[in-house]
């Protein structure tokens, strides 16, 4: 499978994808509300940072504990329960007057829903594509969910003109019901992937073993690290720029879909795997030209190139399938984006950090987004050995039958 016709002559494919677009928009809608309203009721910008984009600590709590049960649910009724519990979240947010206190506490509901079931999403996706059409569709999900957050925020940003926080509460309602009604109609009911058992207990044991492989643990920490450190440089872009930093977050999610687009669609498997190691390098590099303090079309360049780069993700996630059985993957991949949204939560704050360490302005955080790449390719350098560990043939079969290997 190497073209978007044949990827989207597959019917549940087609289903998922819209899906995946109506919940990052009515994602970026919805979060857009809630930090306004949090912003007029406190005036803190620390908790209106947290409202729009805390929930993958949240996510973290659930994974910990309910992560098998995207496995022990059917993929349809996972998935159909995960949007439905956003969509609860935002009518409850909708009702005009509700202290932000209480806010906060509906904001927890679908990060631990996700956290549980969410990894049905992509599971599901390599149970319906042939196994040379998982990364393409890797690859056009990540496309939809870059370009619906741009989208998002900006219809976003436009409705809170004319409307209320109510009504764009209220929207993201709606989108979200057209979503479960595509979920519940346009899927077959597939079975689950793991007998029933004790969903903390299965969570915790499989948790222990993808962690503890010597073959999985570098493939994660590799997603997660310097990907997260990098955001840190991204979590800078507005002491650097000012008004003018939304030009470097539309330049820097214009390289991440080229990079989805090249390495999903037209690269071969072998490689594709070969690339790991160099675009995680490309990934970081770039803003080590930072400390020179670049001006605003040069950081711009710098930025786009760079965020190519996170196409490695795609070929570290193939690993990821070649290497673990079906009977977990829910749970594979729901670890994997947990881990991911935590580590780029984690790397804004340490972004943040450092460039108050370094002290105020543009130079300070040009400076401190030059600190955070460095970071970012000595954790690249690291990992690198591991990383052979789960190296692929021209085949795509493992080069090894490492010590580890969960198959």
């Amino acid at each position: 499978m190497r073209t978007y016709r044949q990827l989207f002559a597959v019917r549940e494919f087609r289903v998922l994808f819209v899906v995946q677009c109506l919940n990052i928009g009515a994602y970026a809608v919805a979060s857009l509300a809630l930090g306004t309203i949090t912003f007029e009721a406190t005036g803190s910008t620390v908790l209106t940072a947290l409202a729009m984009f805390g929930a993958p600590l949240l996510r973290l709590v659930g994974q910990s504990l309910f992560g098998s049960g995207s496995d022990l649910v059917r993929p349809r009724t996972a998935l159909v329960v995960v949007v439905s519990a956003t969509l609860v979240a935002d009518l409850l947010q909708a009702v005009p007057g509700l202290p932000w206190g209480w806010r906060f506490v509906l904001l927890a509901l679908p990060p631990l829903v996700t956290s549980a079931l969410g990894g049905s999403m992509m599971a599901l996706v390599s149970d319906i594509l042939p196994p040379d059409g998982f990364i393409l569709g890797r690859a056009t999900m990540n496309i939809a969910v870059g370009g619906m957050q741009i989208v998002g925020f900006g219809v976003a940003g436009l409705l809170l003109v004319r409307f209320t926080t109510t009504q764009l509460f209220l929207g993201s309602a709606a989108a979200l019901l057209v979503a479960v009604a595509l979920l519940r109609l346009g899927l077959a009911d597939h079975p689950p992937r793991a007998a029933r058992t004790s969903v903390v207990r299965r969570t915790r044991e499989v948790n222990r073993r993808l962690l503890g492989s010597r073959v999985i643990r570098p493939i994660y920490l590799t997603l997660w690290v310097p990907n997260g450190l990098i955001v840190g440089c991204e979590a800078l872009f507005v002491p650097f720029a000012g008004g003018r930093a939304g030009y470097l977050f539309a330049v820097s999610a214009a390289g991440m879909l080229l990079g989805d687009i090249v390495v999903g669609r037209f690269v071969p498997t072998a490689l594709r795997d070969r690339l790991i190691e160099p675009l995680r390098f490309l990934l970081a590099v770039p803003y080590l030209a930072f400390f020179l303090v670049p001006s605003l079309p040069y950081a711009a360049v710098l930025a786009f190139v760079a965020s190519v780069g996170y196409s490695a993700s795609l070929p570290l996630q193939e690993r990821l399938v070649t290497h673990t059985d079906g009977e977990m993957r829910g749970q594979v991949f729901g670890l994997q984006s947990t881990g991911l949204m935590v580590g780029q939560a984690v790397g804004a704050l340490l972004g943040g950090a450092a460039a108050s360490a370094l002290g105020v302005g543009p130079v300070a955080a040009a400076q401190a987004m030059g600190v955070m790449a460095l970071a970012s390719v000595l954790v690249s350098v690291a990992l690198v050995p591991g990383l052979r560990r789960s190296r692929l043939t021209v085949r795509g079969a493992p080069v090894s039958s490492a010590a580890g290997h969960l198959r």
